[in-house]
């Protein structure tokens, strides 16, 4: 195999080699699957439709939820098909569509938390220029701004990947089509050129993170002077969903693509994956929910709307 151009296909790792397991692989995937699919769309349906939550906060959570749902709809139906179908097989475009996707997704979703970071910042740091600098066409393009940046980012990694000359096989050692994996497969230096890429994306990466950081020391200095308790309650029940978010997404992707490589194996590889993957859409939706009352209340009112509706 000399060249990409004759590759039709490749081939992801399975979680497990009995079909017992691998039905336990699909059963598993599936709950999570399901669980993230219901957890974001009561968010996503929630926020649309109360006008008490049509604020810039939630209009920005309501973005995240749609990437949360798309990233994991990118990864998860593929692999769980491959269990139940007993393959591993998954074709070269759909390889490139995945590789698209989830590079789109996750860097539209980091854009969009550094976003969040901003909104928290004026709602707490400044206050009264709030309405101001956080108005609809303002928010709307910063949004769009965030998608924009991953789409762009996307399609640069998937066009330099698929570029390569690819010559040492077509097995990649992950349960999807991940651009690190695919570029072990090269049999050139043009690998590089994505390898600078990558080191360029990881500069801008770390400039959103102390854009992050320098921001919630502001807004942490600005509510530990608060007067009043309650103020300082509210304003961190505001603040720490998102910043556990951040968290999450941030530790659970740094680990993953800057792990020593004296302590990586397909094993821990395959679970860091499944970690900042899988796990962080159908978490997302329950840090949100768990210390926002308004959030909370309006998720009440709609469940109760459709009980009502079906008796």
């Amino acid at each position: 195999m000399s060249n990409s151009s004759f590759l039709n296909e490749f081939l992801l790792l399975t979680f497990a080699d009995t079909r017992q397991l691998q039905l336990l692989h699909f059963s598993l995937f599936l709950g999570i699957y399901l669980a993230a699919l219901l957890a974001n769309g009561l968010i996503i349906t929630a926020v649309a439709c109360d006008h008490r939550l049509h604020t810039p906060m939630y209009f920005f959570l309501l973005n995240l939820a749609l990437l949360d749902l798309a990233s994991i709809s990118t990864t998860v139906p593929k692999s769980m098909a491959n269990s139940l179908r007993d393959t591993r097989a998954i074709s070269y475009a759909g390889c490139a569509a995945q590789v698209f996707l989830v590079a789109f997704f996750l860097s539209a979703e980091y854009s969009l938390l550094t976003v969040m970071a901003y909104d928290r910042y004026v709602a707490i740091c400044r206050p009264l220029h709030y309405a101001m600098l956080m108005d609809t066409r303002a928010c709307v393009k910063m949004a769009a701004a965030a998608w924009a940046s991953g789409f762009l980012n996307a399609l640069l990694h998937t066009a330099n990947t698929f570029s390569i000359p690819l010559c040492q096989g077509n097995v990649l050692d992950q349960f999807f089509c991940e651009v690190p994996r695919i570029l072990q497969l090269s049999c050139s230096h043009s690998y590089l050129r994505e390898v600078g890429l990558l080191a360029f994306n990881a500069c801008l990466i770390f400039g959103c993170f102390v854009f992050i950081v320098l921001s919630y020391v502001q807004i942490f200095r600005a509510v530990l002077r608060m007067p009043s308790e309650q103020g300082r309650h509210k304003a961190f029940s505001m603040c720490l969903p998102h910043l556990a978010v951040f968290s999450l997404f941030v530790s659970t992707s740094f680990f993953a693509y800057l792990k020593p490589p004296s302590i990586s194996s397909p094993a821990l590889d395959l679970v860091v994956a499944v970690v900042y993957s899988v796990v962080p859409p159908a978490v997302n939706p329950l840090i949100y929910s768990m210390r926002n009352k308004e959030l909370k209340d309006a998720l009440r009112k709609l469940i109760q709307l459709v009980l009502v509706q079906q008796h």
